[in-house]
């Protein structure tokens, strides 16, 4: 269940949330889960990740709402834990004004918008910086914002299978990558940004604005790649790896990982599968060779691990060589790992519902505890509670 009040180091932090979707509310959710003051601001018809399913058994649609239901899926709740959510209509000028009174007393608003929307709606940067200097602005676009770099595409909408394709992630790993990784990486670049923009306000009495791209973050991925291209002008085929053994290997139950390009790693594997002859064997007998016969190599690991099981391959390996087994999110539930770093928390959701996980923060201090204390929020859930503690009265 979740703590009863924030917690974390980032409690003297307030950030009005205007992102959608996944990788704004991504990078917030971080921020959130560090004890950050998120109050999410939504459109009348809320975020349109509530609608994503899988959906909780007592649901209910987000405009057609009763308040004994769950107005959102599990996809939204995943990225919006740890926020309070009031609902604003940015297109009418009293909402505007609300917006604006919410930021005068705010470290941070962000968004993820396409360039120049806030602008038009009167919400811009220049708008919010004139009613608090000290403020930092982020936001998270596809292609950048004209402000910190103009770009041909800037005014192209985006969404991650165009991120990972336009930043060169696709042809450099050989297909699209399943999990959103062009949203939730750039989503990560806002939230360091953030902390580093805001250390700097604190200090200067100045706030800044600042954007990531998401065609950006995905090239920044790419460091290594981008500079062996830079002095080889050679396009790596994806899959071609200069460390021999690493990566996945078949078991008689799935497959596991195994990296042991490192000798002494290469060593105890040998040893672990009783063949010492690939410790001195010409073809194996350093990285550089393993690397110059990978198929050759990679068949004698795969012709002992496909003999046994995932845990017992992790069983012999596990503290002598890295190894992981290719967990099902079934196995993933059950392993003590898991359990010992609580980074599974539950929540008991509105309604008729039984208790829920949701993955928990990664980021562990020893002294200022991380975790879940609020519940995904229903649409608007806190519209009175952030107008009474910001001294904010609506004109509507």
């Amino acid at each position: 269940m979740p703590n009863s009040e924030r917690t974390g180091p980032l409690q003297d932090i307030t950030i009005i949330d205007c992102t959608m979707a996944y990788a704004g509310p991504f990078g917030t959710a971080l921020l959130a889960d560090m004890g950050a003051n998120v109050i999410k601001v939504e459109p009348p018809r809320g975020d349109n990740f509530r609608v994503v399913p899988p959906f909780p058994p007592d649901y209910a649609h987000p405009w057609k709402r009763d308040d004994e239901g769950v107005d959102y899926g599990m996809s939204f709740a995943g990225v919006n834990r740890n926020k309070r959510s009031v609902c604003l209509d940015l297109k009418t000028a009293a909402d505007r004004e609300v917006l604006l009174q919410l930021c005068e007393q705010a470290d941070a608003v962000v968004e993820n918008m396409r360039a120049g929307v806030m602008d038009e709606l009167g919400v811009g940067y220049d708008v919010i910086s004139a009613r608090n200097p000290k403020i930092v602005y982020g936001a998270v676009r596809g292609y950048g914002d004209p402000r910190t770099g103009e770009s041909p595409y800037a005014d192209w909408p985006c969404l991650d299978v165009a991120g990972q394709s336009a930043g060169g992630l696709v042809e450099a790993s050989g297909d699209l990558y399943s999990l959103a990784i062009s949203d939730m990486y750039p989503g990560t670049l806002m939230a360091l940004g953030l902390l580093a923009a805001v250390h700097q306000a604190r200090s200067t009495g100045v706030g800044e604005f600042f954007d990531v791209a998401m065609y950006d973050a995905s090239m920044t991925l790419l460091r290594a790649n981008i500079a062996a291209y830079g002095l080889t002008k050679k396009l790596a085929k994806p899959g071609i790896r200069a460390l021999v053994p690493f990566g996945l290997f078949p078991a008689s139950d799935g497959r596991v990982a195994i990296a042991a390009p490192v000798e002494n790693h290469w060593v105890h594997l040998c040893t672990a599968m009783g063949r010492n002859d690939l410790i001195s064997d010409e073809r194996t007998s350093s990285n550089r060779r393993r690397a110059a016969n990978k198929e050759f190599a990679d068949a004698q690991v795969a012709a002992w691990t496909s003999n046994l099981s995932k845990q017992e391959i992790v069983g012999v390996l596990g503290g002598k060589v890295p190894v992981g087994p290719a967990n099902t999110l079934a196995e993933v539930f059950e392993d003590p790992h898991v359990a010992a770093r609580e980074i599974l928390e539950s929540y008991q959701p509105p309604g008729d519902n039984p208790e829920l996980s949701l993955a928990g923060s990664p980021i562990k201090f020893m002294n200022s505890p991380t975790g879940l204390y609020q519940a995904p929020p229903l649409l608007g859930e806190h519209q009175a509670e952030v107008m009474a503690e910001f001294g904010i009265t609506p004109s509507r």
